[in-house]
């Protein structure tokens, strides 16, 4: 009976206890419902709250591979406030305080099944109130595959806006901006382009045979003077709102996808302009290079507020180069009016690494391109670019190194095989080398050691490069003298330079007006004539080129010739991909091979003022011999044989594509 009545017991407190599991089961599901149900309201529910003066990024994504962001915070004493998020899948890693108290940085992760929302950052004191500040984190529209950069298939279009077409005159000045003029009269003056103006005007691009659009930039310069160029950046966040606006870059960007055109960004990682909005509150005493001289000598009537760079590039590779080049090299800044912004502090690196990415997936952009390359500190730089094409595997990073050494240009690019074990992570290096020599050896007489040898000898070093096909190569930009001055005014040594550059394994990029013969005759060399107005980009311009009214018939042939190579170029996969075989010059005349599968470009150079003939049989390995070959510009037809007759001086571009 005794153990009867203790099972009895025991039964009925299992039961009890069973029945208490099942409660507290029902219950914390319960619970945790109304705490999801919670957590999805506060996202979907948030009243917008912006209570601090700053933050950026402006707004982050989901679903990234790298969990981490760094919100930069700036308000007035900030750093004495305590700060708290609560959100799912946000956590706070660390927040750090600046030298000055008008600044956090805070660091977060955002967990891989983090949801799309907004939430408020909650900056709070003891004693005052709390500040809000409504952040969010948005759906990604497409995968980072799919952000698909520029390579040698493509053809760029590099404009300076200011000088392009003015789509909208009402926002030509903007009264709370520092340079409130507009003169088209002044060539350092703004003139009014914008980014209207290049989507009204995006037809005639495209119709010309481009694929691809570099604006040089188009963020904020509130400068006194010379702001028209966009160099000199006062908000990394932000339109100049002379050129537009956000949604109007996004449109621009829009229409260009749509057109299967891509859209670069001109971007800054060595300075920005002395009135960017921090340079009155330095977040810490090293965000600049020089920043101590600077601080003591920033209202000095003189000027003197910076120490230069010595412009000396080659230290970045120098083996015996002495440290106080280099630090002068790297640390000096570009000019007085552009501070030198110090990458090897870590927040100031992770603030241009998120800039970068917040721009490519805000606008969809199809590649960047890098100003000053080798003047920042060289070891950011890869990383920088590294954190980008991590992200972005089938990005474009085009870099700006003004040399004509080709070595140096090799070191800069991806994969090249460095003694100091440098990988520079960029893709596509500038071929100032290539551009060089194009000039010069059709300016030259022709002799055993001028002339078109200096141009067979400049692609003859594409050993040196990883991948030759992704250099970026150039008649003339935004900052030499256009092409056609370079060739004194010679059309048929312009043709040649532009046909040359048009069929190498290169990207090829022309600058806008290129096709109707701007130049810089009057002052050679000066920037703000060789960035001249575009005409027709004016509303009462007499000469309108998108028109080809009243263009001279010199520059309604060159506009025709350009579009005829572009858009052959557009489709042949020879150019795009093709092997390349050239044949050292003989006799004046310089002849290149491009071949892929069953298609054949041959480009022929010929300097000869006299009806000159060619002997065909001494390309004989290339297998032409019976092939129907066209000539793409008059599409003149006949079969290779044993030579041909080549009657007037300049290029000849061949295809054995028939259709």
């Amino acid at each position: 009976m005794k153990t009867y009545a203790i099972e009895k017991n025991i039964l009925k407190h299992l039961g009890f206890m069973m029945i208490l599991i099942v409660f507290a089961v029902n219950l914390s599901c319960k619970n945790n419902n109304e705490m999801d149900a919670d957590a999805q309201q506060d996202s979907t529910s948030i009243t917008d709250r912006r209570d601090i003066a700053r933050v950026e990024p402006l707004n982050w994504w989901v679903g990234f591979k790298n969990p981490k962001l760094q919100l930069l915070v700036q308000h007035p004493d900030i750093s004495k406030r305590t700060v708290e998020i609560n959100y799912q899948g946000v956590s706070i890693d660390k927040v750090h305080k600046a030298d000055s108290p008008n600044y956090l940085f805070i660091d977060l992760d955002i967990s891989e099944d983090t949801h799309a929302g907004k939430f408020n950052i909650i900056f709070k004191k003891e004693d005052d109130q709390d500040l809000l500040y409504t952040f969010e984190l948005k759906p990604r529209q497409k995968p980072s595959e799919d952000y698909v950069g520029f390579n040698s298939s493509d053809a760029i279009y590099l404009i300076t806006p200011d000088r392009f077409s003015n789509g909208n005159p009402d926002n030509d000045i903007v009264e709370s901006l520092n340079e409130k003029t507009i003169d088209r009269n002044d060539n350092y003056a703004r003139h009014g382009g914008d980014i209207q103006g290049i989507t009204k005007h995006l037809d005639y691009i495209e119709d010309l045979g481009f694929t691809a659009i570099w604006p040089c930039p188009l963020l904020t310069n509130d400068m006194p003077q010379g702001s028209y160029h966009g160099y000199a950046m006062t908000n990394f966040y932000e339109i100049d709102p002379r050129f537009g606006t956000l949604e109007e870059y996004l449109e621009l960007s829009d229409s260009m996808s749509k057109k299967g055109m891509k859209l670069i960004m001109d971007q800054v990682a060595n300075h920005c302009g002395l009135e960017h909005w921090w340079m009155k509150d330095l977040p810490f005493k090293d965000w600049i290079n020089h920043q101590a001289h600077f601080e003591k000598n920033a209202h000095n009537s003189d000027g003197y507020r910076s120490i230069t760079t010595n412009h000396r590039r080659t230290t970045n590779q120098d083996i015996y180069a002495s440290n106080i080049d280099k630090k002068s090299m790297t640390e000096g800044w570009f000019v007085s009016a552009m501070p030198d912004l110090n990458q090897r502090n870590p927040f100031m690196a992770q603030y241009t690494i998120q800039n970068s990415i917040w721009w490519i997936e805000t606008a969809n952009l199809g590649g960047i391109r890098q100003d000053t390359y080798p003047y920042p500190d060289k070891n950011f730089m890869s990383r920088w670019a590294g954190e980008i094409m991590n992200e972005y595997p089938n990005f474009s990073i085009v870099g700006e190194e003004w040399t004509s050494n080709p070595l140096l240009i090799a070191y800069w690019q991806q994969g090249n095989p460095n003694k100091d074990g440098y990988n520079s992570n960029l893709k596509s290096p500038m071929d100032f080398a290539m551009q060089e020599k194009v000039v010069k050896g059709l300016s030259e007489e022709e002799d055993w050691g001028s002339g078109l040898i200096e141009i067979y000898r400049a692609l003859a070093n594409d050993f040196a490069y990883v991948k030759p096909q992704d250099l970026m190569v150039f008649p003339d930009n935004h900052d030499m003298s256009r092409i056609y001055t370079q060739l004194k005014g010679d059309i048929t040594n312009t043709k040649m330079a532009l046909s040359y550059i048009l069929t190498l394994p290169r990207i090829p990029q022309i600058y806008y007006g290129t096709e109707i013969l701007m130049n810089d005759f009057d002052k050679p060399g000066d920037h703000g004539l060789i960035r001249t107005d575009f005409p027709g980009g004016w509303d009462g311009d007499k000469v309108n080129a998108f028109t080809e009214e009243g263009l001279t018939e010199d520059q309604k042939d060159m506009q025709s010739y350009l579009k005829k190579v572009l858009n052959y170029r557009k489709t042949s996969q020879a150019i795009h991909q093709g092997k390349t075989i050239h044949f050292a010059p003989e006799d004046g005349v310089y002849v290149l091979f491009r071949i892929h599968e069953d298609e054949t470009v041959i480009h022929i150079i010929n300097k000869n003022d006299k009806p000159f003939e060619l002997d065909l049989t001494r390309f004989a390995e290339i297998g032409l011999k019976g092939k129907a070959v066209t000539n793409i510009i008059s599409n003149h037809q006949f079969f290779w044989s044993d030579n041909i007759t080549l009657e007037d001086k300049g290029s000849v571009i061949l295809t054995t594509k028939l259709n």
